[in-house]
């Protein structure tokens, strides 16, 4: 069964699929896959499948995208769920992330499904993505088995990220002396989280990675005191930091914590950064098929993926969680053709 993209994307389109409510978004999928008489397992929300002729002997390409969308802002003039078609635009939520990467990668792995291939192919539709939620990829990657190389589905105009920066928040808390306004006693936990903050801005990471530039922060939250005439003895803030493929994020959390007399704790260090060798096969094929390479400063599934990966699919990064959110249908085309040339290409590789 070779599938209709438009019309399949706007099937998947007026399914609601938040994160963690991906329900009847998977039992769509499931059932795309059992129609084309394709066995498929399926983890919680997370369905995936192999190709008809795979060997444990040879390596294995992943083909993931994720299932689940953002929740429509109040701006969206359309309805975010009617999938209408308007100048050459398909117009609703999830549309561009990731929708037609997810169907046009379905597509791709049921076109080669029972080709005899170097490698072995699983496609992956994923759950959570979107919240960085633990039921998704890190839940269901352990199932996978051995995985080579992954090829995620997600809006970058069909060129290959090839490394991709990580997330670390840090939440941290100074602490002072509470004391009377008035009478200027106490220390004011405020001032020592300013203090740290004026050297965080001071911060500099002297390894930079040759794809994903430098690594950056922002502390982008603070809150403090309890009433105008208290001199406050607790003082939080978080600091959103973006990594590289240089450091660790176990690393940068130690580094930033030798600069503050506040507490620093990560929420997690899990979402890492990804970047692949120069050496790996993917260049190659890039090359030859003449896509450029580029280091991406947003987050995908990637983060939780211990495998080499690349990022790439149609449509543009900068129309995802907004309102009005579309992908041309021109660009569904071009994304099946361009995974279609992706792994053909990769047949001239070695990767395992």
């Amino acid at each position: 069964m070779i599938m209709n993209l438009i019309e399949d994307l706007k099937t998947l389109i007026r399914i609601p699929s938040f994160s963690g409510e991906e329900d009847r978004a998977a039992d769509w999928i499931s059932g795309q896959l059992k129609e084309a008489g394709v066995p498929m397992e399926r983890l919680k929300n997370n369905v995936w499948a192999r190709n008809f002729h795979f060997d444990k002997a040879k390596p294995t390409v992943l083909l993931n995208s994720h299932l689940d969308t953002v929740k429509p802002g109040e701006s969206w003039t359309y309805d975010p769920f009617s999938a209408e078609t308007i100048d050459g635009k398909l117009i609703g939520l999830g549309a561009n992330d990731a929708g037609a990467s997810l169907i046009c990668l379905l597509n791709t792995f049921l076109c080669f499904y029972k080709i005899a291939l170097p490698f072995n192919l699983i496609f992956c539709a994923s759950a959570e993505e979107e919240n960085s939620g633990e039921n998704g990829m890190e839940w269901v990657r352990n199932h996978l088995g051995k995985i080579d190389f992954a090829i995620v589905g997600e809006p970058t105009n069909c060129e290959l990220a090839v490394a991709e920066k990580g997330l670390l928040v840090i939440d941290a808390v100074a602490t002072g002396k509470t004391g009377h306004a008035a009478r200027n006693n106490g220390e004011n936990a405020i001032y020592i989280a300013l203090n740290d903050i004026q050297k965080l801005k001071l911060v500099e990471f002297t390894v930079p990675s040759e794809m994903l530039g430098n690594v950056n922060l922002n502390v982008t939250q603070i809150t403090a005191g309890t009433q105008h005439n208290v001199i406050p003895d607790k003082c939080r803030f978080t600091i959103d930091v973006r990594s590289t493929d240089s450091y660790s994020n176990d690393e940068i959390l130690a580094i930033l914590q030798s600069y503050c007399v506040s507490e620093l704790t990560a929420r997690s260090t899990r979402l890492m950064p990804s970047g692949l060798p120069l050496g790996h096969p993917i260049f190659s094929v890039a090359k030859k098929l003449g896509i450029p390479c580029f280091g991406s400063p947003t987050m995908s599934d990637q983060a939780l993926m211990p495998w080499p990966s690349i990022k790439t699919g149609p449509g543009f990064s900068e129309r995802s969680h907004t309102a009005d959110e579309y992908i041309l249908l021109s660009e569904l085309e071009q994304g099946k053709t361009h995974y279609m040339n992706l792994i053909k290409a990769l047949c001239n590789e070695t990767l395992g």
